[in-house]
């Protein structure tokens, strides 16, 4: 055996070494990053958690706050025995349901037609529909509440104040970004599908529900799980578009009825946000690898 040769079969054990080095560093890093991050963002459901089995003397007494001396489910009991907070819970389910449907019925066939059925400034159309949804609440809650009070001044429907006109005003948030969603997921589906549908003699209609409706499943559940978290978490719309208490909804009514004057009940305002952030939370348990294919599908996509 040659000298070369030698040399290069006793540093390969050497390489071997250094690569199972680095490998272990590399998976000891990215478990501290990881441990980090699991901290970080789980702090505050704990510390909602741990308010929320206090009573009130022991919140006012200062003791520690990441400490439970005398745990009690008295806050909980009132909020699920409530009839103020069951309402407010029942208009948000109820909202956050038809604004689902309401969007995939819309959002759905447009990013069929954006995606696949090419024409004329289908393109522009698609960008258009994405910039709509980058236009914050906060600039059209103002043009919004003037669209309204002008119907219910010409037409004598009254939309201010009730809580179903909100299934009609969440779509405007919920439809452009699911539609973008949507779009990026038809397009990453291979064209020889579509094709062989066409050729078979299958309208658009019947390619949309046999054939792509099914193979775009994930991206649909990503579309569904954001129209329903942003219509069950929505705070500004309804602030600005309901008063009376049983037109509510759960993130105002939270904040309008548990908070008086300066009296602040901690105890069931956290019991209240923790009861609140359990059907999204649930929802992303069960369907999280549904919604991260969903919202990935065409990223690479040359």
């Amino acid at each position: 055996m040659s000298a070369t040769a030698q040399a290069i079969g006793s540093a390969a054990p050497a390489r071997r070494g250094s690569l199972q080095r680095s490998r272990r560093w590399a998976l000891i890093w990215s478990y501290v990053f990881l441990v980090l991050f699991a901290i970080f963002f789980l702090m505050p459901p704990v510390y909602m958690l741990i308010m929320g089995l206090k009573t009130s003397g022991e919140i006012a007494a200062m003791t520690n706050p990441w400490w439970v001396f005398h745990p009690t489910l008295e806050n909980f009991k009132a909020l699920l025995t409530s009839e103020q907070y069951l309402t407010f819970f029942r208009n948000s389910a109820v909202i956050a349901l038809a604004v689902v449907v309401i969007t995939m019925l819309i959002a759905v066939p447009a990013a069929f037609s954006l995606g696949r059925m090419r024409f004329w400034g289908s393109t522009t159309l698609a960008t258009g529909v994405f910039l709509t949804y980058l236009i914050p609440d906060s600039l059209l809650f103002i043009p919004l509440f003037k669209i309204m009070a002008w119907v219910h001044e010409h037409t004598g429907i009254a939309l201010l104040n009730k809580w179903w006109a909100l299934i009609i005003i969440y779509p405007t948030l919920t439809v452009p970004f699911c539609t973008w969603i949507m779009i990026g997921y038809f397009q990453s589906i291979p064209k020889e599908l579509d094709e062989a549908a066409l050729i078979d003699g299958a309208g658009y209609i019947q390619m949309l529900t046999k054939i792509f409706l099914p193979v775009a499943l994930p991206g649909i559940i990503a579309a569904t799980i954001f129209a329903f978290t942003v219509s069950w978490s929505e705070f500004l719309y309804p602030m600005a578009f309901t008063v009376s208490a049983d037109q509510l909804v759960l993130p105002v009514g939270i904040v309008t009825t548990l908070i008086k004057g300066d009296v602040y009940n901690w105890g069931q305002i956290m019991a209240a946000c923790l009861l609140g952030a359990a059907p999204p939370l649930i929802i992303y348990a069960f369907l999280m690898d549904y919604y991260i294919a969903g919202l990935t599908a065409g990223a690479t996509k040359g």
